[in-house]
Formats: structure tokens, sequence, C-alpha cells
């Protein structure tokens, strides 16, 4: 057997942090389909960073929704507000020290201090992710709080990792900014309409304000559409000042929520608390292929 050339294999840390991205990647594309596709378009470097993002905010949505609700019915030594507590807390020790046993929490930790996603956007995700455990019920103000923490400074993490080599001006910043948060807070709405009767009858939890099952109705289904229609708005207005494949990526990912939110408004209310909204593999690909051929949302 020849010997192994180790200037061109990873070896130490440098392997750690191979495996650990591997991790992390195994995590998008065995929990989303949907996301997995648009981050396939980004450039090899920009979908690795994407790939740790993604899977740090997944394994903290299944302690507070997920797995770890299922294992804590079979354990009583599975406590889940204490496992996100000790998540957050080894996700900033990681970024300051520059590794973690935790795999996942380790390849966040390498995006993280190289595209500098500090504690300012990462805090207020743990927030909402704590309040899954607390709260079934939002006013208007705890609904905008929760949202930003669950899933607009999601889409700032991910701008972090497309602007992080751009030079741009203040305004420019703005709107990037303010398109990340509006993507991230369609996306959210929309996942909400389409869990709308699983949140409440299986977590006892309604995400809208005053919305539930018993009173949405077609009126509560158009307002909260066309909400999101302008939060897809507000984000197509950023795409031109992405790098080209973050660009594609984004607008697979947008043309692909905008598809969903079209679907859901042609629904009627009463059929949307029975089914859930999807858009099957052919028609993501079409929406890829559209993309990738330079339409706009």
């Amino acid at each position: 057997m020849e010997n192994q050339d180790t200037t061109k294999v990873p070896t130490g840390l440098a392997l750690y942090t191979h495996a650990a991205h591997r991790a992390s990647k195994e995590v998008i594309y065995s929990y989303s389909t949907s996301f997995g596709l648009a981050t396939r378009v980004l450039n090899r470097k920009l979908r690795a960073h994407v790939e740790n993002i993604y899977a740090l905010v997944r394994v903290a949505d299944e302690i507070v929704d997920g797995s770890a609700e299922e294992a804590a019915q079979a354990s009583r030594l599975v406590n889940p507000e204490q496992l996100l507590n000790d998540f957050e807390q080894e996700t900033y020790l990681a970024i300051q020290r520059g590794f973690s046993t935790n795999l996942i929490i380790h390849s966040f930790a390498v995006t993280a201090r190289s595209v500098g996603i500090g504690k300012d956007i990462i805090e207020p995700f743990f927030y909402s992710m704590r309040q899954d455990l607390t709260e079934t019920i939002h006013d208007q103000a705890s609904f905008e709080k929760y949202v930003y923490g669950s899933a607009e400074v999601v889409g700032l993490m991910c701008l972090a990792v497309f602007v992080a080599e751009g030079d741009y001006t203040k305004a420019e910043k703005q709107t990037l900014v303010a398109g990340a948060r509006g993507l991230g807070s369609a996306f959210q709405k929309v996942n909400f309409l389409r869990d709308l009767a699983s949140d409440f009858e299986r977590l006892g939890r309604s995400y809208f304000p005053n919305v539930s099952v018993e009173n949405f109705d077609d009126e509560t289904k158009i307002h909260l559409t066309k909400d999101i229609e302008n939060d897809l708005r507000i984000s197509s207005l950023a795409l031109p000042l992405l790098p080209p494949s973050a660009r594609k990526a984004v607008t697979t990912a947008q043309l692909l929520f905008q598809e969903l939110n079209t679907k859901i408004a042609n629904t009627e209310a009463s059929e949307l608390i029975h089914t859930r909204i999807s858009v099957n593999n052919l028609r993501k690909l079409f929406l890829l292929a559209k993309s990738l051929l330079g339409a706009k949302p």
C-alpha cells in the first residue's frame, strides 16, 4: 500500500472540523428537501457555511419540538429546557474557543468565527426556542419577537455568510438586512399556515395572535397570505445585491415559498386546517431551473 500524502489529507483539528461539517451536512439533507435543494445552488464555500448554520438551528428545534420531547416521554432524565440551556451555552463557548466536543456546535462555531455571527443574533434565536417550551399562545408583541428570533435572525446568519467578502454602502446593507429578515419572516409564517392544525392539536400551540383552528376562516387566511406577500416583496429587493450563487439560491427559496403561499391563498380555509400544503419534487426542480436561468420572483 502506498503511503498517504498527508499534505493533501486533513489531520488533527482540520480533520475534526471536516468531520464536524460532514455531520452538519447530513442534518440538512435528512430534514429538508426544499432548503437542501436551494442550498445546493451555492458555491462550495458558501454552501458549507449555510449547512453548518442549518444544522445548529435544526438541532435546537428538535430539542424543543421533536426528538427531545419524544425522548422525554421515555425517560425522566431528559429535560428539554436544560438541554437547550446547555446547547446554547456550549455554542457561545465554542465560538470563544474555536472548538467543541459537539460536532454540530463545532461546525457552527467555525462558521460564526469566520463570517462574524455574534451573540447579538444568536441569543434571540435561543430566546425564541425557549418560548416554544413555555408559551402556547402569542399576542402581537410576542409573535413578532418569536418570528424575529426563530427565523429572521437565521436569515441574518445566512446573510453574514453571503456578504462576508463584499463591500456595501450603508443603504445597501440596510436593504440586505431588510431582505434577509423579510425572507425569514415569510418562511416562518408560511410554515405556521401549513402546520396550523398540527401545531394546535399536537402541541397545543397557536402562533398567529388570535388565530386558532376554531376561528380560522378565509378572511383571516387572505390577511395572512397578503402579509407574507409583503415580506417576500421586501426580500426580493435585496436579491440584486447578493453574490451570484447566493442570489440564485435565495431566488430558488423565494420562488418555492411564493408558490406555497399562492397555493395556500387559493385553498379554502376549511381545507387548510386538515391538509398540509406542499410542492411536489418535480415542481421544485422546475423552480430551481427557473432560478438558474435567471428568473426573478
